[in-house]
């Protein structure tokens, strides 16, 4: 991998590397009073932040590392308003009528509020609401999206329904049998988005701490105490936003989710007559297979793409160029650059797929909203978010509500996603020969 940069031994990702805001935040040190104390500085506790603060809370967010330091910097950029593995017929039909449709429309218009959010306080990250497209690997594959895209479609979203020439023009890949397009979707820059959060939550009045791990929580009268290494905030309420890297502090909270190692590539700038016919519209993919093929570009024409690893030594080292050579292949890439970043970061995918409000405590809420839809989702999540945290009902939330529920023999499966990928992976074969 000829000059890359890696994420071993804490390393950050590409995002990182080319980010031009760099303003850094001081370390909590003393003892401050707040209305809402958030843990975690990523995309739920920034957006978090930035929402209640406009509601005039006093807010602090206190953040173990730097901001975008876990999941919300380690992946790919994609907006994509809806659910991994669910639709909306389905979870209305599930969850009922009432918080069923909230949910749905909490997700319909997740992206809309991601590049709102952009405009409204000028953050500069690469976005472009350009679309997100799934193309289908499989005949059957391509029936579902077929419904799925009508299933949005008949709730007002902007989804289209692609045949396989659609998306040969729209992403420059063969071999597919058609798919479908939201066109509220897109892609930026994470890391810089997030940043650019933090920025707009400050000029909102909240006060924003990185190197500030949180070592308790603790209940005292009608609020809690968090304590730091080297000072203690007093809230009323508390939000946990710390996704997938937060086990030490709960541990019961760890167990609700399964923790998704992903890796991520980034090539060396794509010369202009290979990225001629690929994304001419600068959209994002991601397709139906179970292993995960996805693929977009940044503002340098740099062509990102992602994986999950079979369990095994030298990982680090291997699944980038497990990747590459994917990738290489999926797009008839003879000359692909080689990679010039490669990082991986954990996503908490709940076993249901969708997102989760866990009530800890009177006053304090963990939320998990990613299942590999982080940016929208999260960023949503956010906003409700902020209306628990100014008074409305937890129970009256777009987003379900409930104690936590730990994964029956959690210790055993908790690398269960990563463990069945070669499973995965022949079942996609075996879907691709059976189309053929």
């Amino acid at each position: 991998m000829s000059q890359a940069t890696s994420d071993r031994n804490g390393g950050l990702s590409l995002w990182h590397a080319v980010g031009r805001n760099n303003k850094t935040r001081p370390t909590f040190e003393g003892e401050i009073d707040a209305d809402l104390a958030i843990v975690g500085g990523g995309f739920s506790g920034l957006s978090t932040a930035l929402h209640a603060a406009e509601k005039g809370l006093s807010v602090v967010v206190l953040e173990a590392e730097i901001v975008a330091w876990g999941a919300t910097g380690r992946n790919a950029g994609f907006v994509v308003p809806n659910f991994a593995k669910r639709d909306p017929d389905d979870i209305i039909a599930e969850l009922g009528p009432e918080r069923g449709e909230r949910l749905v429309d909490f997700a319909a218009g997740s992206a809309d509020l991601v590049f709102d959010l952009i405009r409204r306080h000028g953050i500069e990250c690469d976005a472009q609401q350009s679309g997100w497209i799934q193309p289908a690997h499989s005949a059957a594959a391509f029936e579902k999206v077929k419904s799925r895209s009508r299933q949005w479609s008949d709730r007002g979203r902007p989804a289209v329904v692609l045949d396989k020439q659609a998306v040969r023009y729209l992403t420059g890949a063969d071999g597919y049998f058609g798919g479908w397009m939201d066109e509220s979707g897109g892609v930026l820059n994470p890391v810089e988005y997030a940043r650019g959060l933090a920025d707009a939550a400050e000029n909102a009045g909240a006060r924003v701490f990185e190197r500030s791990p949180v070592t308790s929580i603790d209940r005292t009268g009608d609020g809690w105490v968090l304590a730091t290494r080297s000072g203690k905030v007093r809230a009323g309420k508390v939000v946990v936003a710390t996704n997938a890297y937060g086990g030490a502090l709960n541990p019961q909270l760890s167990r609700t989710y399964f923790p998704l190692k992903v890796f991520q590539i980034a090539t060396e700038p794509l010369p202009v007559s290979l990225r001629a016919r690929l994304l001419p519209g600068n959209q994002c993919v991601s397709d139906t297979r179970r292993n995960l093929f996805t693929f977009r570009f940044d503002a340098a024409n740099r062509l990102i793409s992602g994986g999950m690893h079979i369990f095994g030594a030298g990982a680090d080292d291997r699944v980038p160029q497990t990747i590459h050579r994917r990738l290489a292949e999926h797009l008839d890439l003879q000359d692909l650059p080689s990679p010039a970043y490669s990082w991986s970061g954990l996503a908490a995918v709940e076993p249901d797929f969708l997102p989760h409000l866990v009530d800890l405590g009177p006053g304090m809420i963990a939320g998990f909203a990613c299942n590999g839809r982080g940016i929208a989702m999260t960023s949503g999540m956010g906003k409700v978010l902020a209306d628990w945290a100014a008074g409305a009902d937890a129970n009256e939330l777009a987003i379900p509500f409930a104690p936590p529920a730990p994964i029956p023999f959690h210790g055993l499966l908790r690398h269960a996603p990563n463990a069945l990928l070669p499973w995965s992976m022949l079942r996609d074969r075996l879907d691709e020969r059976s189309a053929h």
